[in-house]
């Protein structure tokens, strides 16, 4: 994403006479960041979010800046005359991909979803939960500048959920933003830049970050160049981090962000080493 997504003294209603949903919104939306919507059932998050994917159009106020948006919404319209790679594959080509590449792309998310088995399934015979992989498979197809996600893990099986999380990591870390509602409160917790609440209409900030994750944690060791710090992308997918010598530095991670924690450490230049990786309930060390 070029530039800031920004609301700006924003308002929803429905009909000219009906009750404001949101008013006096002030949001914005970096590029690379995480950002948490809580509130209330009812209170208003899903029209946020669907103003932010520009699906909505404010009643007042000014939404500004035009990243490349995907959308998962809380109810995804399964009932569609595709397959799940026919679906994926047609989005992709309008997109910007060849047929070629596009059916190669929507192999690749519907098998890291462990939606593969079902790829030739007509949608409309889908079970909710794998029509859900379905939806956050084509959000994530082209490499959004924005990811919206609205209750995107509800229906997912537990290792799907794992894997949307590593993907909203995957995201961020490449520089996207990624604004999501979820009601599990220990969803990503501890990880997103800043969380706010929809309250009476009205957008409230929380504060930074969140509770630390309450997940089992990887322990890495890692070595870099003496008195260097940790590349960004490795910071941001970490629970906590200790510099035990020169160069040395003890990490804790979730699983859920292991893989981008580790690319983040070899592609950078010069690259760093791991040492040493201890997985949870694990005492000894593992080189």
């Amino acid at each position: 994403m070029q530039c800031d997504l920004r609301l700006d003294g924003v308002g929803r209603r429905y009909g000219l006479r009906g009750p404001w949903v949101l008013r006096g919104v002030d949001l914005t939306v970096a590029p690379g960041t995480l950002t948490r919507i809580e509130g209330a059932n009812g209170t208003g998050k899903s029209t946020l979010l669907r103003l932010l994917a520009r699906l909505d159009r404010p009643t007042e106020g000014r939404v500004s800046g035009r990243p490349r948006t995907a959308y998962v919404p809380e109810r995804f319209p399964s009932a569609l005359p595709f397959t799940p790679v026919g679906y994926l594959t047609h989005l992709g080509t309008i997109g910007g991909l060849s047929r070629g590449s596009a059916a190669r792309a929507a192999g690749v998310w519907l098998e890291r979803f462990g939606a593969g088995a079902y790829a030739g399934t007509p949608m409309a015979r889908l079970s909710k939960g794998s029509s859900q992989k379905v939806a956050v498979a084509q959000a994530l197809l082209g490499e959004p500048e924005l990811l919206v996600l609205d209750e995107a893990w509800t229906g997912l099986d537990a290792a799907a959920r794992a894997e949307l999380e590593r993907a909203v990591a995957e995201r961020t870390a490449a520089g996207g933003a990624v604004v999501f509602v979820d009601h599990d409160p220990r969803r990503l917790a501890g990880v997103p830049d800043a969380t706010y609440a929809v309250v009476e209409g009205g957008l409230e900030r929380r504060g930074d970050g969140g509770s630390p994750p309450t997940g089992p944690l990887t322990q890495v060791t890692v070595r870099g160049p003496a008195g260097g710090a940790l590349p960004p992308d490795a910071v941001r997918a970490v629970a906590s981090a200790e510099e035990t010598g020169p160069g040395v530095h003890r990490l804790a991670v979730p699983a859920s962000r292991s893989d981008v924690l580790l690319r983040a450490l070899l592609t950078a230049r010069p690259p760093w080493h791991v040492v040493s990786v201890v997985p949870p309930n694990d005492p000894g060390e593992r080189p």
